[in-house]
């Protein structure tokens, strides 16, 4: 095979790939809690990929056990309107002002979780997104198959 040929053929190759159809790609799906303040701040406040449900940070203000259970309790309201529960929660990540305060109401988290435990991350930070909140959690659930 000549020079010309190789090119040809080459060329016909990277032309087939070039056309070839892309595999279909993962639906994501947003849930919006206030579609409005998401879009302002530009985030989803629940995204569904796939099997998996990510929750973006849900806050708490005021004392730290009312802050846990309050955040908590949206936290339920919302896995529930996907069709989910705790026990379906694999991945969660704690942010807090206080981590000290957090851990010693750790008590009222496991209220919601009962015996299924998720992975878990839990920092302490400097500051959340507005001077108010004491805690965020973000969860990640995983759709039953």
């Amino acid at each position: 095979m000549n020079k010309l040929h190789v090119i040809a053929v080459l060329a016909l190759l990277l032309g087939a790939c070039a056309t070839a159809p892309h595999p279909q790609q993962t639906v994501r799906v947003c849930f919006h809690r206030d579609a409005a303040a998401e879009a302002e701040v530009g985030y989803c406040h629940a995204l569904r990929v796939g099997n998996m449900l990510y929750i973006s940070g849900t806050v708490g203000t005021g004392a730290m056990p009312d802050a846990v259970r309050s955040t908590y309790s949206r936290l339920h309201d919302i896995l529930a309107a996907n069709g989910l529960t705790y026990a379906d929660v694999v991945k969660e990540t704690v942010y807090t002002l206080d981590l000290d305060a957090f851990i010693r109401s750790q008590d009222i988290r496991k209220e919601f979780y009962g015996t299924t435990f998720p992975a878990a991350t839990w920092v302490q930070v400097q500051r959340l997104y507005d001077r108010s909140f004491v805690v965020e959690v973000e969860l990640q659930a995983r759709y039953p198959e």
